[in-house]
């Protein structure tokens, strides 16, 4: 009986050990630390990410750049299920070319691009308001600064480091931009 509770023990303290050393293992990245919000007023851990590709793009309702929505949606078709997540930002700060409401915004992509991506609430990507997320993006990629304009992108590889940045005339059915993300797809 002894012997039984004893084993029993052991074993629980080596599980034990399995399940922390696997917790240390899986470390959320800190660009996947952030509490963001969807386009529907819900709080999103960035962490739900973890062990994707994520391309971050601040977009924008009436930019000359706006039909990248659709070029951002055939991304999505194809790599998401392979590992791809895109999270878009709307935002207002350039030309004021996002004035709607998180609604307007999202009846818009909806409607006229059929986004099933992943959108967020309205953010400022520069300035003394820049959410956190773009404080991080802008400061840590190998390209640092203010980011320029709509449909800028940051992507993000399955490890959580900054793979690439990418400006808003990169379109995302470009040959620069689908290498980088077939490449980072490949990596496990």
């Amino acid at each position: 009986m002894k012997r039984t509770t004893l084993a029993l023990m052991t074993a629980a303290l080596l599980l034990t050990g399995l399940c922390q050393a696997d917790a240390k293992d899986k470390k959320v990245p800190d660009v996947l630390k952030f509490t963001v919000k969807s386009i529907d007023g819900k709080a999103v851990k960035l962490s739900k990410y973890q062990g994707k590709v994520i391309l971050v793009v601040n977009v924008a309702s009436n930019c000359g750049f706006t039909p990248q929505y659709s070029e951002l949606q055939k991304l999505h078709k194809k790599y998401g299920s392979k590992g791809l997540a895109i999270l878009g930002f709307p935002c207002n700060q350039f030309g004021r070319q996002e004035p709607g409401s998180e609604a307007e915004i999202k009846k818009f992509c909806e409607s006229k691009y059929n986004v099933e991506f992943d959108m967020f609430s309205k953010v400022d990507v520069k300035g003394s308001k820049q959410s956190d997320l773009y404080a991080y993006l802008t400061k840590n990629s190998k390209k640092t600064g203010n980011v320029r304009w709509n449909f800028e992108k940051f992507l993000i590889g399955r490890d959580g480091k900054i793979i690439g940045r990418y400006k808003s005339g990169i379109a995302p059915n470009s040959k620069t931009l689908i290498g980088a993300v077939e490449g980072a797809l490949a990596k496990k």
